[in-house]
């Protein structure tokens, strides 16, 4: 097998443990473990260690890159970092200089990023986030020291503040302030911080375990007192994904005026499908954050949702004179044709209306419940096509099966009305077209 040698930094590894080597998350199992040439069952944190590892191909890991436990570490190109520029250097440093991270063994070209400056002078002290050409795997308090690209020098160091940030914006005071005082923070209140710089797409218990360098059972009492504290909120349990109560706010204030803008935009819309609406808020929403908090806004009534499509709560659609005229018309001509209706085309000519309100009335009918779209400019009143369906369910509970013809008779229309029905009805799941014939797909 491939021998992989080091220093065991912390934990311990055993004898058939199944390893990950980060960043490139390639798994194996350890086949022997060796401490100073004797072969021994574990090593422990602070030893100098050679793992054997069973089915490990040579050519697959390289210099530099870290063994853990499988989701131990979370590989980011992306680093915030406390920044000491030497003082023997003899020029400052430009945002945006080309660098060079060494970490452990590893070397990684990036850019340095400088959060509250142009530049900085040699013997200064700032934070900053390196933006990586590779990813790299660490975990908060990690030490590290940066070169410059050319000629190859050290030009300084420092910590690693948050080994898995998100990309910042330049010179915003509260994240500056946040990074510089981190050291100085409670468990409680690091956690809170890297929670609440997560944003919208929270962050796991795992993550928080790499982004705190707090150990687990520690860890656990701070998120429990910031739960109780309801300052941290939960979203999923199997995950332990959590978000900050100050981004699930800011998500209810986003959705809030999304909603008020599809309003103002769609007069005559009840609302907006729920999918469209998790597409703006924005597209990278976790889906159980965005589950939640649709939950949790209907249950403050701040909005409704009806099957797929919401909207806020006091929204209510209110027609003008002509539309209101239009729209009975509609209902009446529906109700009145039964299952022969007028194609909407030809309808919307005998109305002698603008297309668009026509077609915005009709949709509103639609939504309401009131009318049902068979197929493309179809389309009947719902009361015509629960009784038709009422129908064909006794008919087939009675028979067994329906033929077409056999449909077609009950109905006693054409075929260019009967066959969107029966298709319709396929596509509702009340029916299932088996050869020539229809049965009951599920009881009804």
């Amino acid at each position: 097998g491939t021998v992989i040698t080091g220093s065991l930094l912390s934990g311990q590894v055993r004898v058939g443990d199944t390893i990950m080597i980060y960043p490139g998350k390639i798994t194996s199992k350890v086949r022997g473990v060796q401490v100073h040439n004797q072969s021994v069952q574990q090593a422990l944190a602070g030893q100098r260690t050679a793992i054997n590892f069973q089915g490990l191909e040579k050519a697959s890991i390289a210099r530099g890159e870290t063994l853990a436990f499988p989701g131990a570490l979370n590989p980011s190109y992306m680093v915030d970092v406390s920044l000491l520029f030497l003082k023997s250097n003899k020029k400052a440093l430009k945002n945006r200089t080309r660098v060079r991270l060494h970490t452990g063994t590893s070397e990684t070209l990036g850019n340095l990023i400088l959060l509250d400056r142009e530049e900085i002078k040699p013997g200064e002290n700032t934070v900053a986030q390196l933006r990586l050409d590779a990813p790299v795997s660490l975990v908060k308090d990690d030490r590290y020291v940066i070169r410059s690209y050319s000629p190859v020098r050290t030009i300084g160091g420092g910590t690693v503040l948050n080994p898995m940030p998100p990309k910042h914006k330049r010179f915003r005071q509260e994240l500056i302030d946040g990074l510089s005082c981190i050291d100085a923070l409670s468990p409680e209140e690091l956690v809170a911080f890297c929670v609440d710089r997560s944003g919208y797409q929270g962050v796991t218990f795992n993550d928080l375990v790499v982004m705190t360098n707090i150990v687990d059972k520690s860890l656990e009492q701070q998120i429990q007192a910031l739960l109780s504290k309801k300052q941290l909120i939960q979203v999923d349990k199997d995950s332990r994904l959590f978000i900050h109560a100050n981004s699930f706010d800011a998500l209810k204030q986003n959705l809030r005026q999304t909603l008020q803008t599809y309003h103002k935009a769609n007069p005559l819309r009840i609302g907006i499908q729920k999918e469209e609406l998790r597409s703006k808020i924005p597209s990278t929403l976790n889906a159980k954050i965005f589950t939640l908090l649709i939950n949790q806004m209907i249950k403050d009534e701040d909005i409704a949702a009806e099957e797929d499509t919401v909207r806020l709560f006091a929204h209510k659609i209110s027609l003008g004179a002509d539309q209101e005229s239009i729209r009975k018309r509609i209902l009446s001509e529906y109700s009145q044709s039964g299952l022969q209706p007028p194609w909407f085309k030809e309808l919307r000519s005998e109305l002698k209306a603008e297309p668009a309100r026509a077609a915005d009335v009709l949709r509103l009918l639609v939504e309401e419940g009131q009318l049902v779209k068979v197929k493309e400019d179809l389309y009947f009143a719902a009361g015509v096509v629960k009784d038709l369906q009422e129908r064909l369910v006794d008919f087939i509970t009675r028979n067994g099966e329906i033929s077409t013809p056999q449909f077609k008779e009950m109905t006693g229309v054409s075929r260019k009305y009967v066959i969107p029905l029966i298709e319709y009805f396929d596509a509702r799941n009340v029916t299932i077209r088996i050869g020539d014939i229809r049965k009951l797909r599920k009881s009804t």
